[in-house]
Order: structure tokens, then sequence, then C-alpha cells
């Protein structure tokens, strides 16, 4: 059962497209740094899930509380680990089109939720 303080949202990002990143991609994914597992999780993110259609990525994620998208980009850039592993990220992902300069991940917007 989800925690009923927990938050989730939904970012969206492109992927090169080049199906050898692509699956470059999809295999550094199989086994994330246990360094980017601890920085996510210290974060206040409880779960995580990124999906794959073609050359878009759609990350789900779901937030205690605690949690600030600013507090995470702090932490993320005093993290020599994370900043390794982004910019090695950086190398097979692609800004979307209406992102500003050095924006990666963006907030999607929800347009619908099923209520009880």
């Amino acid at each position: 059962m989800a925690d009923p303080g927990a938050r989730r949202y939904c970012l969206t990002l492109d992927l090169k497209d080049d199906p050898e990143l692509i699956l470059e991609y999809k295999r550094y994914h199989e086994q994330v740094w246990p360094e980017i597992t601890k920085s996510i999780r210290d974060s206040g993110i409880v779960d995580m899930e990124i999906y794959l259609l073609g050359s878009r990525l759609c990350m789900v994620i779901e937030v205690s509380e605690s949690f600030s998208f600013e507090s995470k980009a702090e932490a993320d850039r005093a993290n020599p680990k994370v900043q390794e592993w982004e910019q090695l990220m950086w190398k097979v992902q692609q800004e979307l089109a209406n992102a500003k300069p050095g924006e990666k991940w963006m907030l999607m917007e929800r347009i619908f939720k099923l209520e009880n």
C-alpha cells in the first residue's frame, strides 16, 4: 500500500534516436551504480520507474513529504558520483524541443486522475 503522504510525479526526456545508444542506456539501467540509488533514496524518492517507447523516456517517481526538486538538484550538484553518472547518461540523452538550456528531465502535467 502506498504511503498516504507520498506524491507522484511523471517526467519525460528523449534519448538520441540511435538503436545502439538506446541499448547502451538500457544496459546501464540494468545495474545502476549503488551511489546513484542511494542518492535517489536519500532525496526522499521512495519509488522510481523509467519506461521507454522508441526514444522517449517516461519516469514516474513517488516521493515522501520531505522531497523537493530543488533540494535533490542541489544534492546532485554536490555529489561527484552523481555528476559522473549524469555526464555518462547525457551522451545518450537529448533535451526535449521545449526544454530550457541545461534542462533535462521535464515535469509532465497530469491531466486526469481516476478518483474513488
